[in-house]
């Protein structure tokens, strides 16, 4: 063999060499990115979900509360938590991702809506976020979700009740809650049951002694969709709006909107009022001496615990609509073992606004273990396809089911009414639904001497 047959052999066996190596190469880069694009979610190692709260200001005890309900609820499923007879306590993660753990990030709205807007695109653009939930007041809420829109990013909403949010025909935004709408439904069934006799312990009522209503509402989205609520359901069920007035939550002094309400001479009062306002409207009243035949707060200031622990006897016989009543453990068991935790870490009951709360993050949890994925299209699908059942939840709900709207339609509200017992303590009673009653209701309002 000659020199240059013997240097074509040796080229021929470089090129298939370089060659062979070109395909192992490529087969080994085709491998990996192959490991990397079917296997991101198991090594995920947390999933980050923006919450936006009032933490400071006016409502700052609220969103302290909403914060700690967000956070023992996230401990369940991050931490497999004995003593709760739920699935996600069981978790410790979110099993479809590999028990990646859920990391809240709370960020402080004040309860303004521009800052919520800035907010959300922040925890959206530098924080990352999967998804976002909050925003307490349907005001911040209206904005957040705009956002959260504008850039195809899921928002869980628990305690935001303005029927206009799920009227916008927005695709990245549900609510558990159930709205406005349906709590001030249930106030005037209560009023018609009143006067038919089903409420328990009092005898049918005249409705001439309840005909007359006047209302006083806080000025931002959430208390002007109550007033509109509260004008159509009134015309609906034959009752007489003889006052309703929007004034400012941050306000001072509510002494002028108290006396106009008091100069109609209401049967019944009626409100939707954060905590500081409905603290000082009630005060103002009391020195006033002003009567009425019922006092009705729509949830939010009326509800929170430092209502009753700052007014005390003050409100025997106020009404408040609500979701949820420490009454409600007794009967259902999963409510009273997550009550349980959330009194022993924090030394108070949960109430309306912190037990959504824990519905809340329990719902995003659930969601991502059906999407099984982090990417915004798959928790939208699981959104609009998820089913928690009524046995998984702290609320008497009948499950959880969003329509094509986002709202949860297996969702109902509650009254209840405080009532001083025989020790002196305050205690509240579910008087609606009349089926679930826990005590006699007081009729009249008694007043303040």
């Amino acid at each position: 063999m000659n020199k240059i047959s013997i240097m074509l052999l040796q080229t021929n066996k470089e090129v298939h060499v370089m060659r062979s190596l070109r395909f192992i190469l490529f087969f080994c880069v085709f491998l990996l990115s192959m490991t990397i694009i079917t296997i991101p979610a198991y090594a995920q190692k947390e999933i980050k979900i923006g919450v936006l709260y009032p933490l400071s200001g006016s409502m700052a005890t609220i969103g302290r509360d909403l914060q700690r309900a967000a956070e023992l609820t996230a401990e369940i499923i991050n931490n497999k938590t004995p003593g709760i007879d739920l699935p996600m306590a069981q978790w410790g993660g979110i099993p479809s991702l590999g028990g990646a753990k859920i990391k809240l990030i709370f960020v402080d709205h004040r309860g303004e809506p521009d800052r919520g807007a800035d907010l959300a695109k922040r925890l959206i653009l530098d924080d990352k976020v999967v998804g976002l939930m909050g925003a307490y007041n349907s005001a911040v809420t209206k904005t957040v979700s705009a956002v959260a829109e504008r850039y195809g990013i899921p928002m869980i909403n628990d305690a935001s009740t303005s029927p206009d949010l799920t009227e916008r025909g927005f695709k990245w935004f549900w609510r558990t809650t159930p709205h406005d709408n349906y709590f001030n439904r249930d106030l005037f069934e209560f009023l018609k049951g009143l006067t038919e006799g089903k409420v328990k312990g009092v005898k049918a009522v005249p409705k001439s002694q309840l005909q007359n209503l006047a209302y006083a509402c806080e000025n931002t989205e959430w208390g002007s969709g109550v007033a509109k609520s509260l004008e159509a359901y009134a015309k609906e069920y034959g009752f007489t709006i003889k006052k309703g007035i929007l004034y400012n939550a941050n306000s001072p002094d509510l002494t002028s909107e108290a006396k106009s309400l008091v100069s109609v001479k209401p049967d019944a009062m009626l409100f939707a009022s954060y905590l500081s306002d409905a603290l000082l409207m009630i005060r103002t009243l009391k020195a006033m001496k002003a009567k009425t035949n019922l006092l009705w707060g729509q949830d939010a200031g009326f509800e929170m615990a430092d209502f009753s622990k700052q007014l005390g006897a003050d409100i025997n016989g106020v009404l408040t609509r609500t979701v949820f009543i420490d009454k409600i453990t007794k009967v259902k068991k999963v409510a009273g073992q997550i009550n349980a935790l959330y009194k022993k870490k924090y030394g108070d009951d949960l109430t309306g606004a912190t037990a959504r709360s824990v519905v809340s993050v329990q719902t995003w949890a659930y969601v991502l273990n059906k999407a099984g994925s982090t990417d915004p299209k798959a928790i939208q699908k699981a959104c609009n396809e998820i089913h928690i059942p009524a046995n998984e939840l702290v609320m008497p709900w009948a499950g959880i089911k969003f329509d094509s709207k986002g709202q949860n339609i297996l969702g109902r509200g509650l009254i209840g009414q405080y009532q001083k017992k025989p020790d002196g303590s305050i205690s509240l009673e579910i008087v609606y639904p009349f089926d679930l009653a826990t005590a006699n209701f007081i009729y009249p309002f008694p007043g303040w001497k």
